[in-house]
């Protein structure tokens, strides 16, 4: 059985989205926390800033990488998650809950996102 919550959408580079309304709530995936390690920084955009679906948006560093993060939609960042600065580890410790990164006001969504069933399907073969 996936630990994915079933109500959200997952993109190929392994970050969520789940919708309330025209809000989307953005973080990255249990299977990313976990190819990472142990989290130690996140850097996220500006409040206000738009992003379009795919663009590079923050970057999470970890004990062993490097990775950069990608917004699942067009949209507005209305909102970042201030207690990473401090304590980026909740990022390992609840990926799908106190561990999101950006609430974005949601023009479309990427297309391409994926069910949980079929993101399991992509990270069994590596994720890659």
């Amino acid at each position: 059985m996936s630990e994915n919550p079933r109500d959200l959408k997952y993109s190929k580079e392994h970050e969520w989205l789940r919708q309330e309304g025209n809000t989307g709530v953005v973080g990255i995936t249990l299977f990313a926390q976990d190819q990472l390690g142990d989290v130690v920084f996140v850097e996220l955009p500006e409040v206000g800033r738009v992003l379009k679906a795919g663009e590079q948006f923050g970057v999470v560093e970890s004990v062993k990488t490097v990775s950069d993060l990608y917004s699942p939609a067009n949209g507005k960042v209305v909102a970042v998650n201030e207690k990473l600065a401090d304590k980026p580890e909740v990022v390992n410790s609840d990926p799908y809950g106190e561990g999101w990164m950006v609430k974005l006001e949601i023009e479309s969504v990427d297309p391409s996102l994926m069910d949980a069933e079929a993101y399991d399907k992509h990270t069994a073969g590596g994720g890659h």
